[in-house]
């Protein structure tokens, strides 16, 4: 048995290094394409290119945060000057979508998920049980209801649209998640603020949301890389915005679109979009584990 263990440690690491080559693969390809000049692109591949220091530039990210004019020869040779996307706007707007459809949606699932945890109150369990059942439910079976809705109360095409679009999606995993973390919180400490005075409200503020980070932080890295990369929802709710409203991943739907040859703008593109997505996983990274162990072990 004992020499087993090493074999299979052995196997099993050299699955993860297999599957870390293979994710990896693929992404230092499109960096590597995202420097390169236009010309370089359709003449040879990435993996060639790489030992050619000269092979690359600026250019692309520049034409594609600022929208800059550029010029290249088509197949017939003729030089021809076109307009970069710019996709600084668009990097607005879904900041703009992005950070309430993260922030609504956590304050009312923390206050739900102590409700549910902590107070006693009719129907408690079959309310619980039906936002569970509302995990498994695909969110494209309300796509049309929740749009003629709103075109009955004018609300497609703007930004609160969105968000409580994104927050009601959002709600059932926020819920459950905060409602597993909160509920493993000892009596005792909830116990010993009651008797000092304590109502529920000043419980839950000065005590649950301090205890519950690591459940908040986990929750805000999923939600945000959802929302950041949902094309879906924004594409039916902001749709009767026009350009000025578009957000990142929607933006890059139409350079597939109109700039289906120019990889080196698509890929400049693409990595301009992920830079925010990383950097919030990286800031709240040693809370993911834990938020996500929450409720799994019972003392």
């Amino acid at each position: 048995m004992d020499a087993q263990k090493p074999k299979s440690g052995i196997i099993v690491n050299a699955v993860l290094i297999l599957l870390v080559i293979i994710w990896t693969v693929p992404t230092l390809g499109i960096l590597v394409t995202s420097f390169r000049a236009r010309d370089n692109v359709s003449k040879t591949g990435w993996w060639q290119s790489i030992s050619d220091k000269s092979g690359y530039t600026l250019e692309n990210y520049k034409q594609v945060l600022g929208g800059r004019t550029f010029t290249y020869k088509d197949s017939s040779g003729k030089t021809v000057r076109a307009k970069g996307d710019d996709m600084s706007g668009a990097f607005l707007n879904s900041l703009t979508v992005t950070i309430p459809a993260v922030v609504i949606p956590i304050l009312i699932a923390a206050f739900a998920a102590y409700g549910f945890a902590w107070l006693d109150f009719p129907g408690r369990k079959t309310l619980f049980v039906i936002i569970v059942a509302l995990l498994v439910v695909p969110l494209q079976i309300a796509l049309i209801p929740v749009l003629r809705d709103y075109q009955v109360l004018k609300l497609n095409g703007t930004y609160l649209g969105i968000w409580l679009a994104h927050t009601g999606f959002g709600l059932p995993l926020a819920i459950y998640l905060l409602f597993n973390y909160i509920s493993t919180i000892p009596r005792s400490i909830m116990e010993s603020a009651f008797i000092d005075g304590a109502s529920h409200f000043t419980t839950f503020t000065r005590l649950i949301l301090p205890l519950s980070v690591p459940a908040l932080a986990s929750f805000a890295i999923f939600q945000f890389l959802w929302v950041w990369n949902d094309m879906l929802v924004a594409l039916v709710f902001l749709s009767g915005a026009g350009a000025k409203m578009q957000v990142v991943t929607v933006r890059m739907l139409n350079m597939i679109g109109s700039r289906g040859q120019d990889w080196h703008l698509l890929t400049a593109g693409a990595f301009v979009s992920m830079i925010l997505p990383l950097t919030v996983f990286l800031l709240l990274q040693r809370y993911f584990v834990k938020g996500l162990m929450a409720g799994s072990v019972k003392e």
